[in-house]
């Protein structure tokens, strides 16, 4: 999938808180006569590679070969009982989408969405997005020496998006309507979603053997029957050891058959790679400090702050670094579920926005105020509205706030001066006064009918991260609810619209993605339970706005498209923004050597649609040793 669609909401648990065109490779194929063999493919713009690129700024393309980095489980998955990643049921280990499966393009790192053949030695576009082919390197092998044919493509979409594979990968792939072996190293994808988002979700396709689990009569298992089989993959590792579902153990392919290409030169430099697997956080945060593991990603402000010390961090056997990227941040909020009553009217959650004391809860000073669908990019909304935003949104100007139209929304803080939120909670006081709501005997905020303002915080966290939200509420006479549930049960919930208010982290992403931002805020994903409308947005000026983010032809037309859009999303007051982080924080031991040059788009310990460059760029400083 493309980082947009890999990423397209993370559930989270929230504390308190360009180059020359590249030329053409070959002729054209006669059944795309209108199409060109690029060795690249970028969404706007051109490649800042050219074709026969050496390797990427952001490798050593001298890097030593040798050693083990060792590694923990990067999310919830405490073991692994299968090898079958593309299925539902059970859990596959961690590390094979790094290090086994490889797909027709990669990404570059280092500029907004390109992609660079790596399966594919050339990609062709038609010029209505309808098709997209590709052409095999002749050179492409999987490790069992087979060469990587047209048909294994075929073969791998047909398993990834039939009827026993995941639903969410089967979604991802429903835009393609057919795929066409053309010849023996060509094949050809029609795609009914003509959009930068789908040639992207395409190229990302991972390729895996024909021969993968076949059956004692010849035949391909059913694909949700593939479990304990390895899978036959063309990447520099194959899987050395499997221990009782808590430790893998990789081992690379002297062979690998794309250790010379350019996107590939300086790249997968460890002989072996290791993953433990630990069910709790305060565990492995030890077994790192022990020396147990090599790279410790931390989501926790607090932990970062005070467990990320000690001797080792003072004399320099642990480093500890904030890895800044340009990752777009998606809006990590609370959502108001406006089919409710009591979220309709847009000055009761503007008073909730104004109840918020961010600065407080981010008292640590780790993160950075969300005020943005696209935080930490170029496509959030700045200033007043550009002609040319101003020009998308004229049309919906009687249905829009009047504050659209004015500078970018700026979420109200207090700088944690108690001064500054009492004229917080006055203000909120007032709109809520406006929209009907008093104080009454009681002490309770009610509204004409006497019913009380009381709504419910639904969580899969631990309790007790809201005390300093609430008491704020409760000066204003207003009850919040906090409801802690199993991961299963707040799952079934939220797919079933049953909620007041959730936290949500949007995907991280490189250009804003049109699919995601329909499943999110368009009006027909509001009545379709499962779907991720959890706000109940139907706006026809978001819908409008949506589709002209999937028909940019330029990047000054997305980004038109995106600050037009942000200014509606948040200037509506949808929910309440909390944070964002530009950076991402780790403690590694200082045994690795590093490339002098970081890219802009990567991930610590995981792919996650992005590459996880540490892990694929970075080496051993003394190999015997390890």
């Amino acid at each position: 999938m493309s980082p947009a669609r890999r990423s397209l909401l993370r559930l989270v648990l929230l504390g308190p808180l360009l180059g020359p065109p590249s030329a053409p490779l070959l002729a054209q194929p006669s059944d795309a006569a209108t199409s060109q063999w690029t060795h690249a493919y970028a969404a706007f713009g051109q490649p800042k590679y050219p074709a026969g690129f050496a390797h990427f700024d952001y490798v050593n393309p001298d890097a030593p070969k040798g050693g083990t980095i060792n590694l923990r489980n990067p999310d919830r998955r405490s073991s692994f009982d299968k090898f079958n990643p593309f299925t539902t049921k059970g859990n596959a280990p961690a590390g094979m989408s790094i290090f086994m499966f490889e797909s027709l393009t990669v990404l570059g790192s280092d500029e907004l969405q390109t992609m660079y053949g790596l399966l594919a030695e050339a990609i062709a576009v038609a010029p209505d997005k309808s098709s997209i082919s590709f052409r095999l390197n002749p050179k492409a092998r999987f490790t069992n020496g087979d060469p990587v044919t047209a048909a294994d493509v075929q073969y791998s979409f047909e398993s990834m998006s039939g009827k026993y594979a995941s639903p969410g990968l089967r979604a991802s792939l429903a835009g393609v309507a057919r795929v066409e072996v053309l010849d023996e190293r060509t094949v050809r994808f029609d795609l009914r979603e003509r959009t930068n988002d789908m040639l992207f979700t395409v190229g990302s396709l991972a390729v895996f053997s024909r021969k993968w689990a076949l059956g004692a009569d010849g035949k391909p298992k059913r694909f949700d029957d593939i479990v304990s089989e390895y899978p036959i993959t063309s990447g520099p590792y194959t899987i050395a050891k499997a221990d009782s579902g808590r430790r893998l153990e990789f081992k690379r392919d002297p062979n690998y058959w794309a250790r010379d290409l350019g996107v590939r030169r300086g790249m997968f430099n460890w002989d072996r790679v290791v993953y433990r697997y630990y069910g709790d956080q305060a565990v492995a945060r030890e077994a790192f400090k022990a020396g147990e593991f090599d790279i410790y990603k931390e989501y926790g402000g607090r932990a970062w702050v005070r467990q990320h010390k000690g001797v080792k961090w003072d004399d320099g056997r642990i480093k500890k670094d904030l890895f800044e990227t340009s990752i777009g941040q998606g809006l990590q909020a609370y959502l108001l579920n406006m089919r409710r009553p009591l979220f309709q009217d847009i000055r009761v959650r503007e008073a909730l926005v104004y109840t918020y004391d961010f600065d407080t809860s981010n008292r640590l000073g780790l993160y950075k105020r969300a005020n943005s669908e696209f935080n930490n990019s170029e496509f959030a909304a700045q200033g007043l509205p550009s002609p040319g935003e101003l020009k998308l949104l004229e049309p919906f100007r009687a249905e829009l706030p009047p504050a659209v139209f004015g500078p970018a929304y700026v979420a109200p803080g207090t700088g944690r001066d108690p001064a500054r939120l009492r004229q917080n909670l006055l203000k909120a006081r007032e709109l809520l006064a406006q929209a009907g709501w008093k104080l009454a005997a009681d002490g309770k905020l009610r509204n004409a009918k006497g019913e009380a303002f009381e709504f419910e915080y639904l969580s899969p966290g631990e309790p007790g991260r809201m005390t300093d939200w609430q008491a704020n509420l409760e000066k204003l006479g207003i009850t919040m609810k906090e409801r802690n549930v199993d991961f299963a049960l707040y799952r079934r919930r939220l797919e079933q619209y049953d909620f007041d208010m959730i936290a949500i982290a949007g995907g991280d992403f490189t250009l804003p993605d049109a699919t995601g931002l329909q499943s999110v805020y368009g009006s027909k994903s509001a009545d379709e339970k499962g779907d991720n409308n959890f706000r109940g947005v139907k706006s026809r000026a978001a819908d409008a706005l949506i589709k002209r983010i999937s028909e940019a032809k330029t990047l000054d037309e997305l980004r038109d498209a995106a600050r037009a859009l942000d200014r509606v999303i948040m200037w509506s007051y949808w929910q309440i923004p909390d944070l964002y982080t530009s950076d991402q924080k780790a403690s590694y031991w200082n045994k690795f050597g590093m490339p002098a040059r970081r890219p802009r788009y990567f991930t610590i310990d995981t792919g996650s649609g992005f590459p996880a460059w540490p892990l694929e760029t970075w080496w051993i400083k003394d190999p015997a040793k390890r």
